[in-house]
């Protein structure tokens, strides 16, 4: 009777281990439910991929344009040295200081402004300006011509000009609105930028 109760013992538990392998399968080494619940996800999820340069043939445009030949090129400090002309330029035309201005402007726009004070020299007036705030300047565009790059500034401005003239002193404050343009080289070791049209804009 010993023997028989150890066979059917025996049997059973052969039974039993069978049913447990049939459901649970192997484990060999480290199983994905082993590994923590952050790495399972990153493993479900596509490796990041670096940023490719973009395809033969395919053209860049606006400030993509100017990084890829200018890779250091920096909107804000672009934006702070156009004011800083803005500022500059705006107050020497106004002191009729010619030679700042030839430094500044493209020889067709200083032509401009040169006739301008010309004619005010001539109705033998004078003009000083000052700025009531500094003025807010946003880029308006951005392009690429060959290697030269071109950016248009929106500039916002109030300011107050006094003009004396054979009549007595004229103070007037004015709020203008203004798109200038600007070009430089990207190769070119002069960093600075010249300017080459002035546009009225909406205020």
């Amino acid at each position: 009777m010993q023997v028989l109760e150890l066979i059917i013992i025996a049997g059973l538990a052969a039974i039993v281990l069978y049913q447990l392998y049939s459901v649970l399968g192997r484990r060999v080494g480290r199983q994905p439910e082993d590994q923590p619940a952050a790495e399972v996800a990153a493993a479900g999820r596509a490796p990041k991929q670096p940023l490719e340069a973009p395809e033969e043939g395919v053209a860049l445009t606006g400030l993509a344009a100017v990084r890829a030949q200018d890779p250091g090129f920096e909107v804000n400090r672009f934006l702070q040295g156009a004011r800083a002309a803005y500022e500059m330029t705006v107050r020497a035309f106004a002191a009729g200081d010619r030679d700042t201005l030839r430094r500044l402007l493209s020889p067709q726009v200083f032509a401009s402004f040169d006739s301008a004070i010309a004619a005010r020299e001539a109705e033998g007036r004078t003009e000083n300006v000052e700025f009531l705030h500094q003025p807010r300047a946003d880029l308006d565009k951005a392009e690429v011509l060959g290697e030269l790059a071109r950016m248009t500034v929106r500039f916002l401005a109030e300011f107050r000009s006094r003009t004396t003239g054979p009549e007595g002193e004229a103070v007037d404050d004015r709020r203008t609105a203004e798109l200038w343009t600007f070009e430089r080289k990207l190769k070119s070791k002069d960093p600075n930028w010249i300017l080459v049209h002035v546009d009225a804009a909406e205020a």
